[in-house]
């Protein structure tokens, strides 16, 4: 009989700590006395880990926690898990593709990936889980509690309590148990810009890798925007700065409705756009595109229908704080698997916004037959900006 061979997935043991790794473990455990333990020289000792880290343990002590016992990892009942899959199915199908990358990234390192939802509850895990490793079975489990009442400061934790990507090693968690744990975490915001969740790379007794905080920042951005893409829409606009490639996660992303009122913006339009970013707005309150845009909506969706998204259609965009913006204006059918698009060579570039306006204003007039106040109503400007961008004796 023949044999089989299957291919050979390389095995890594556990690195033993350089002696820079050994002193930053050193320099940890000096903090956790301090601050744990109420020894002296807090000051000089609490250097050693961040900020966020420090606050993290005064919560779990104030909550009644104490370091040398252990936490329960407990999943929450079958009812609440069923209600809580239920409600993060949307969350769960858009991270699943990013979670399939990252297993594969992250296959050879001895971390893996869990995702949570807003209160730190396990929706979804990928990567190299090793079952038999009852450290990393408890906190993979789907519906396991993982919130920092629960297990004190880890990634999960604290990613959802500063609403920022963080790093932790080891002795930074705060039960001792669960200080053979290293990981990386970012939140995940949805279209309401609300905290939805948070994505989590974690090792046990792994090599210390903070650049894993990188990867899963862009990791959560990719789910961020699929989030977005995966709202209704009656139109896709993205945005970028002038110089920058539209087209991939980079983007900010704003729906609008019909209406031009605005459904959903990732992170990265709130950043672009003040008026977006306003956290005032987060509690309900209406947006419409007038309001980001220094230019009628109808036109962002004229521009939509006028040109085909695979040859550019990229136009500038002004918005009221003086600022200018690219945009890619897209209809439903066209935004869902955008390919990236170079911006126009420096010898042909975008077509500028006001040659766009100018034009529709001419060809609205021509609709109303000449009549300027008909034309105005329909793009929802003034009379008067329409004789303005038309010059004298061309509105007529």
């Amino acid at each position: 009989m023949a044999s089989m061979t299957t291919p050979m997935t390389p095995v890594y043991p556990a690195p033993a700590p350089s002696s820079s790794g050994q002193d930053r473990l050193a320099r940890i455990g000096q903090a956790r006395q301090a601050v744990l333990y109420g020894e002296q020289l807090v000051g000089e000792a609490t250097a050693s880990v961040e900020s966020w880290i420090e606050r993290s343990w005064l919560r779990c002590l104030a909550g009644g926690h104490r370091p040398e016992l252990a936490p329960s990892f407990d999943i929450v009942p079958a009812a609440a898990l069923r209600r809580t899959l239920e409600a993060n199915h949307q969350l769960v199908r858009a991270a699943r593709p990013v979670l399939e990358k990252l297993g594969r990234t992250i296959a050879d390192t001895r971390y893996f990936a869990i995702l949570t939802n807003q209160a730190g509850v396990v929706v979804d895990v990928n990567g190299p889980i090793d079952r038999r490793d009852r450290r990393a079975d408890l906190i993979t489990r789907i519906g396991t509690d993982l919130s920092e009442p629960q297990v004190g400061t880890t990634a999960i934790g604290a990613a959802l309590a500063e609403l920022q990507p963080v790093w932790l090693h080891r002795g930074e968690h705060f039960f001792d148990v669960t200080s053979v744990y290293s990981c990386a975490g970012a939140p995940l915001f949805g279209p309401d810009g609300r905290c939805v969740g948070m994505l989590d790379l974690t090792g046990i007794e792994a090599a210390e890798r903070p650049e894993l905080k990188h990867l899963v920042t862009q990791s959560a951005r990719s789910i961020e925007n699929a989030l977005m893409l995966g709202q209704p829409h009656a139109l896709l606009i993205r945005l970028n700065w002038p110089g920058r490639t539209l087209g991939d996660d980079s983007d900010g992303l704003v729906c609008v409705d019909a209406d031009g009122c605005v459904t959903g913006a990732n992170p990265a339009a709130r950043q672009m756009v003040s008026q977006l970013g306003n956290t005032a707005n987060l509690a309900g309150a209406a947006l419409h595109c007038s309001d980001l845009f220094a230019v009628p909506f109808e036109m962002l969706f004229d521009a939509a229908r006028r040109q085909d998204p695979s040859q550019g259609g990229i136009v500038e965009t002004p918005l009221w704080t003086g600022l200018r913006l690219h945009a890619l204006p897209q209809l439903p059918g066209r935004s869902s698997q955008p390919a990236p698009l170079q911006l126009p060579p420096s010898d042909s570039p975008s077509r500028p916004l006001r040659e766009l306006e100018t034009a529709l204003i001419r060809k609205a007039v021509d609709d109303a037959r000449g009549n300027v106040l008909q034309a105005a109503k329909a793009l929802g400007v003034s009379r008067a900006t329409v004789y303005r961008r038309l010059g004298p004796g061309k509105a007529g």
